[in-house]
């Protein structure tokens, strides 16, 4: 289950997503996080849900990509509707034993906050899968340099988040390197209660972190040696530059959640 966590990945290709400026990209994803939660119905939420598996779809990235990626998620998922169905109260009783009440508003509330989880995990996921952590660096100081004026180092703390996402899939890695290592030891990760499994992992650990920080430093000598320093004065092989394509991608968002503004009013007392 560990590898099939894929956030922070870069899958290189050709499609209208892929050649996207970044900087349009990270704006866009913004505001559809944003408007994820704006909406107000079903009818909103499908819209942008539609939308959603639209782009996805445009990336020709595998279907079996995003569902590896989901998969590690269910168990939060599936406790986020167990808790909804229990504690909503709204609406005809349709299951009634003891303390449990289950009432269709409770079972509509957890269908419209799962189908909400996953497409805001497919869109954000589709930004580190189409864009280059180069090109994610880039965006974001670009994005932030009006910090620049409050002497905010943006160049750093850009690096810092890209840097972050890069090395995901490393640690993953790294993760399912040392439970094999441990299983062939004679480790047992899945048999017992809640606390034994939990006591099991502290010997995945304690190399982890030894092997992040060894990673951290080894990652440090080589920009040094390189003699980087980013920042003022930094010069890039290429320059970013926003096409039609981009303007054409702020249109389509612009009237979507224009749509989903009208969606929220017309159907204001539909869940």
């Amino acid at each position: 289950m560990i590898k099939d966590i894929t956030i922070g990945q870069f899958f290189p290709g050709s499609s209208p997503i892929h050649k996207l400026d970044a900087r349009t990209k990270i704006v866009l994803t913004f505001i559809f996080i944003i408007f994820i939660f704006v909406c107000q119905n079903f009818w909103s939420l499908g819209l942008l849900s539609a939308f959603s598996v639209v782009v996805f779809l445009m990336t020709k990235l595998s279907p079996k990509l995003v569902l590896k990626s989901f998969k590690p998620l269910l168990p939060i998922v599936l406790l986020t509707t167990v808790l909804q169905i229990y504690y909503v109260k709204e609406g005809n009783v349709l299951f009634e034993w003891k303390f449990i009440t289950i009432t269709d508003g409770g079972i509509f509330m957890a269908i419209f906050i799962v189908v909400r989880i996953f497409a805001l995990l497919l869109m954000s996921s589709l930004l580190t899968y189409t864009t280059s952590p180069t090109d994610l660096t880039d965006a974001i100081e670009k994005l932030l340099s009006p910090l620049k004026a409050l002497e905010v180092d943006v160049h750093t703390f850009a690096m810092m988040m890209t840097i972050a996402l890069r090395f995901i899939p490393t640690l993953i890695d790294e993760i399912d390197r040392i439970m094999s290592a441990q299983k062939a030891r004679g480790a047992d990760f899945e048999s017992g209660n809640l606390i034994a499994r939990i006591k099991a992992l502290f010997p995945i650990f304690i190399p982890l972190f030894i092997s992040a920080f060894k990673r951290a430093i080894e990652l440090t000598d080589a920009m040094s040696c390189r003699c980087y320093t980013g920042g003022e004065g930094r010069t890039r092989l290429r320059q970013m530059k926003m096409t039609y394509r981009d303007a054409f991608a702020f249109v389509i968002m612009a009237v979507v959640c224009s749509v989903i503004i009208f969606l929220n009013i017309y159907f204001k007392n539909v869940i």
